[in-house]
């Protein structure tokens, strides 16, 4: 089913699952010390692209074929160009960010992600990185938004603009016959591969006595969110366990129980949760127990009108984050063109087509690193795109 997904905020990629990077000299040509590019003179290591290689890959890149390894290290390269020539057009605009706003942004992220400062520390620990690395990333990260948020901040959208967009598009405003979900899950498998290092249990056993606790927890009053960014073993708990909203039809062509769905539907209330609940899925047919919220329930079909609550604010939200990402490209292509860039990488290839001087990646790039970087690229705003869960019950 098309589950509605709501954005992972821009330092996640940074403290729950970012490339690791190492800053390094020169010498004898070795992935270590390789440079792939220069930005105004700033240098990037051949190091930090196999590095966010690795990351991506989770840690198998030497299954990539050569021609895939030579465009995943170009289009790596290009991301890292991209942040590092945006990051320095901040600094030159003087929009760096605070120490205290620094502080404040790992501080919230690590409250929505519902980690210990015990879990926090392993985190770290496991990904080795130092609280200075952290913060030093959390400092380009920012200002790179601040650099964003200061052309986009200028963006206006009018009545018209709003009245003429929902003429054109009734269609895409009506409030189906549904419900919106969110879950707690606990799963019997090892989920470490996952990245779900917290909590998790390993078997039949474990997983049993983990959900019965998580319900009682619940039952005592707990939040669910908060709940579920602690212990689910779901995707979905970087955003307190929700996965959007589905109709009856959808629900049970994933996986989920009639009688269950029937429960949604029928005497369910807003705001209570189900008792815990194990059953298979397409996605897992080995089967998980799970949790759930009732947070909506629709069940009329309505055909919302522009006076309908929230419509107007969804089309300024739509059409301000359409011009946002047009505005993010043209600040990419001004500050790239404003920047002195060396792509050696790019060079090389041109030089050796034979080969696209490539090498085996090599396999140092797991040692402790100085510092992470995003593996996306910073050109487009966090806010603009959503992000897919990739663990819930439900085809997203």
């Amino acid at each position: 089913m098309q589950m509605k997904q709501k954005s992972l905020m821009w330092l996640g990629a940074v403290i729950l699952g970012s490339a690791l990077i190492a800053a390094c000299g020169s010498g004898a040509e070795t992935p270590d010390n390789t440079v792939a590019a220069t930005v105004n003179g700033k240098k990037i290591m051949l190091q930090e692209v196999e590095r966010v290689i690795q990351q991506q890959t989770g840690g198998k890149q030497a299954d990539l074929s050569a021609l895939e390894l030579a465009q995943a290290r170009l289009q790596v390269l290009s991301s890292l160009i991209q942040r590092e020539v945006l990051f320095q057009k901040a600094e030159q605009e003087k929009l760096l960010p605070t120490e205290d706003e620094i502080t404040s942004g790992i501080n919230k992220q690590k409250q929505d992600s519902g980690m210990t400062d015990e879990e926090f520390a392993r985190q770290l620990k496991e990904q080795n990185l130092t609280m200075e690395a952290l913060r030093e990333e959390a400092k380009k990260d920012l200002a790179i938004q601040h650099l964003q948020d200061k052309y986009s901040g200028k963006i206006t959208i009018s009545d018209r603009e709003v009245e003429d967009y929902y003429n054109a598009n009734k269609q895409q405003f009506v409030n189906a016959r549904g419900v919106a979900l969110a879950m707690i899950a606990v799963d019997p498998a090892d989920n470490s591969a996952q990245g779900i290092k917290q909590d998790d249990a390993k078997n039949d056993t474990d997983a049993k006595v983990k959900i019965d606790n998580i319900y009682q927890q619940l039952k005592g009053g707990a939040d669910f969110a908060t709940v579920a960014r602690a212990r689910s073993e779901d995707q979905s708990l970087a955003r307190g366990g929700d996965i959007g909203s589905a109709s009856e039809d959808e629900l049970k062509q994933t996986g989920f129980p009639a009688e269950l769905v029937s429960q949604f539907f029928g005497s369910m209330q807003v705001g209570s949760f189900t008792n815990p609940v194990k059953f298979s899925s397409p996605q897992y047919p080995g089967g998980r127990w799970y949790i759930f919220k009732l947070q909506e329930k629709h069940l009329q079909t309505e055909n919302l009108t522009l006076e309908s609550q929230g419509v107007r604010q969804q089309i300024t939200v739509a059409l301000t984050n359409q011009r946002k990402e047009i505005l993010n490209a043209a600040l990419v292509e001004v500050a790239t063109r404003e920047a002195k860039i060396v792509n050696n990488l790019a060079a090389n290839m041109l030089a050796n087509p034979t080969n696209l001087g490539l090498r085996p990646a090599s396999a140092t790039t797991a040692k402790p690193a100085s510092s992470p970087a995003a593996a996306t690229s910073p050109a487009s705003s966090p806010a603009a795109k959503p992000a897919a869960s990739a663990a819930s019950p439900a085809k997203k």
